[in-house]
């Protein structure tokens, strides 16, 4: 996880998270337009799995 990538995540979560599939994009989204906070939390999850 890249700095540049945090930085994204918190100024616009669904953005940070585009490389990582449309899932995961779509979900951002949803949670981002439920709530700013959401969609960080969601994308920094996201981002630190190793997995993807």
């Amino acid at each position: 996880m890249s700095i540049f990538r945090v930085l994204l995540a918190i100024i616009f979560p669904p953005l940070s998270v585009i490389g990582k599939g449309c899932g995961s994009f779509i979900i951002i989204c949803l949670l981002t337009l439920c709530g700013w906070i959401p969609g960080v939390i969601g994308a920094l999850v996201i981002l630190n799995n190793p997995d993807r």
